[in-house]
């Protein structure tokens, strides 16, 4: 892998994980608001530690160990930093398994927000599906059943991987479910603690990571690059959260274009996973281009908008 790969592939991450993560930059500074100058400033220094080197730092090994379990908890994680032929030949026999479970978990994070979740319109036909959401279950049930019955054809573990990737989905979703529920008693209920908020955004950040942890493996299966590029990600995302949350919100359609840049990246894991071959610098590329084309209508939009008021 040459240098230029490598920094496309790392500034691929980091942007992926800064728009992927753009809700959860606005609920944290909104709960951020509601607390002491104390506790903010150690959700800075402490919650960084946390969010970035103990959660985005574990959960790519513990995702190389699930893939590998022959390997064991210590032999993962020897393996995400080896060069050994032989640890890497293992964990890219499992590469088919981690990334039909991947891009199933994608693709149906992508389906909820374009049936089920309140957004604002960043293309036309975006409105059609968001009037039909009951279509959301019909739909993952179906592609679930097409991947697996191709992937009985090609691997029973692969299709037990496709059903891992359904439920660890659902389970994420309860959980953000779970946690808007609290977001709104946080902001209604003074008396709550600081240490308890605290808690509820690291717990929350927590969350949010999956997608971009699961996500970061359509560029690549180098968990150190991985570490590196959410990693940064996420400390820019801290930033925002502080300073700058105000800024991202008024790019509205960037969540629009972090969602397709999901779409297209479970997409990609999902044919991996059955052999087809993808250069590297594909999804780094498409992420480029698709959270590019929204960050561009966004601004357009802006324009318009203040147009329209100075008239």
């Amino acid at each position: 892998m040459g240098f230029i790969e490598i920094l496309l592939i790392i500034c691929g991450l980091c942007v992926f994980e800064i728009v992927s993560s753009i809700d959860n930059a606005v609920v944290n500074a909104e709960v951020l608001t509601t607390m002491s100058q104390k506790a903010r400033k150690w959700f800075l220094v402490w919650g960084i530690f946390i969010g970035v080197f103990l959660v985005r730092g574990l959960l790519p090994w513990i995702i190389v160990w699930l893939a590998n379990p022959a390997l064991g908890p210590l032999g993962s994680l020897t393996a995400t930093f080896s060069n050994d032929p032989s640890i890497q030949e293992s964990v890219e026999k499992s590469a088919p398994l981690l990334l039909v479970a991947g891009g199933i978990f994608l693709i149906f994070l992508f389906l909820h927000w374009l049936f089920l979740e309140e957004k604002v319109f960043g293309l036309s036909f975006e409105k059609f599906f968001s009037k039909r959401g009951v279509w959301f279950f019909a739909c993952v049930s179906v592609i679930l059943t097409v991947i697996v019955w191709l992937a009985l054809r090609t691997d029973p573990l692969m299709a037990f991987a496709a059903t891992i990737g359904s439920t660890v989905f659902f389970v994420v979703y309860g959980f953000k479910e779970q946690a808007a529920k609290a977001e709104l008693e946080l902001k209604s209920n003074n008396a709550l603690s600081d240490l308890s908020k605290l808690i509820y955004l690291e717990v929350l950040d927590a969350t949010f990571s999956v997608d971009g942890v699961v996500g970061a493996f359509a560029f690549t299966l180098s968990v150190p690059l991985i570490i590196l590029g959410n990693g940064l990600g996420a400390i820019v995302v801290r930033h925002f959260t502080i300073k700058g949350v105000d800024t991202i919100k008024k790019y509205h359609f960037l969540k629009n274009g972090a969602m397709y840049s999901i779409f297209i990246l479970g997409v990609i894991m999902v044919l991996e996973s059955f052999g087809v071959e993808i250069p590297s610098f594909v999804s780094p590329l498409v992420t480029f281009v698709v959270i590019g084309f929204f960050f561009w209508k966004s601004i357009m939009h802006n324009r318009q908008s203040l147009t329209a008021y100075n008239q």
